[in-house]
C-alpha cells in the first residue's frame, strides 16, 4: 500500500522533497512525469495528482508556477515523443506475446478504440487517461503515425494537460476546504480519471473482446491522412 500512500499524501512528500533538494526539485519533477508519460513500463507514476500539488505548493510559494509549469510542459512533450519513437523502432513485436504484463494486448485493445474514435486527436484525449495517456505515443509510434503530425497533437496535449491541473491546484489548492482534504481531492481525481475504462469495462465485460490489430489503426492514420505511406 505504499505506493498508494505516496499517491493520496503526494504533497506532503513533495514539500519535503522541495525542503530537502531546493532548486533540484524540478529536475524530480520532470524525471516523474516523463517517466510516466515516455516509458511504457512505468504507467503507475502520478501524473494528474503530480501536476495538481505541484501547483498547490507553488501557490505556497514553494516552487516558481513560471519554471514548474514549463518543467511539466518539456517533460510532457518529451515523454510522449521518446515513446512515440520506441513504438517506432520496436514494432508489432512488443505486443505479440498474449500473457504480457507491460505489453498488454488488452492495453493495445483499449488504446485502439481511442484511435478508432477519435483518430489523431487521441494523443491530445489520452492525456486526461490513465494508461491511455501512457500507451497511446507508443502505439502512433508502431501504427506509423507521420511524426510532424503527432508532434502537433503531442504539443496541444501538453499543454491543455499542464496547464488545466497545475493552474487548478495553483488557484484552488490553497483554498481552506481543499488544502485540509487534500486526500479527498487526489482520490476524486484518481477516481475521476478512471471512469472511462471503468465504462469501457462495463460496457464490453459481456461480449468476446477481439484481439486488437495494429493495422486497423495504421487503416485509421491512412483515413485522416495522417500515417505514413
Amino acid at each position: 500500500m505504499e505506493p498508494f500512500n505516496f499517491i493520496l499524501h503526494i504533497d506532503e512528500y513533495l514539500r519535503s522533497i522541495i525542503e530537502q533538494m531546493g532548486g533540484w526539485s524540478y529536475i524530480i519533477l520532470f524525471i516523474i512525469v516523463f517517466c510516466e508519460t515516455g516509458l511504457v513500463v512505468t504507467p503507475f507514476l502520478p501524473g494528474d495528482s503530480l501536476l495538481f500539488a505541484a501547483g498547490t505548493l507553488a501557490a505556497a510559494g514553494l516552487l516558481d508556477i513560471r519554471l514548474t509549469i514549463l518543467t511539466l510542459l518539456v517533460a510532457a512533450i518529451a515523454g510522449d515523443s521518446v515513446n512515440y519513437w520506441a513504438g517506432h523502432k520496436v514494432g508489432p513485436k512488443a505486443f505479440s506475446k498474449k500473457n504480457s504484463k507491460v505489453f498488454n494486448p488488452a492495453y493495445l485493445k483499449k488504446t485502439q478504440d481511442f484511435y478508432d474514435k477519435h483518430g489523431g486527436k487521441t494523443i491530445i484525449l489520452a492525456r486526461f487517461v490513465p494508461i491511455v495517456r501512457t500507451f497511446a505515443p507508443f502505439v502512433a509510434g508502431v501504427g506509423k503515425m507521420k511524426y510532424k503530425v503527432f508532434i502537433t497533437y503531442n504539443i496541444i496535449g501538453a499543454i491543455l494537460w499542464v496547464l488545466s491541473i497545475t493552474l487548478a491546484g495553483y488557484f484552488f489548492g490553497s483554498i481552506p476546504v481543499v488544502k485540509n482534504n487534500f486526500e479527498i481531492i487526489v482520490f476524486a481525481i484518481i477516481f475521476i480519471s478512471i471512469l472511462p475504462p471503468i465504462f469501457e469495462y462495463a460496457r464490453h465485460k459481456n461480449y468476446r473482446v477481439p484481439r486488437p490489430s495494429l493495422n486497423a489503426i495504421k487503416r485509421v492514420f491512412k483515413r485522416e491522412n495522417i500515417g505514413d505511406k
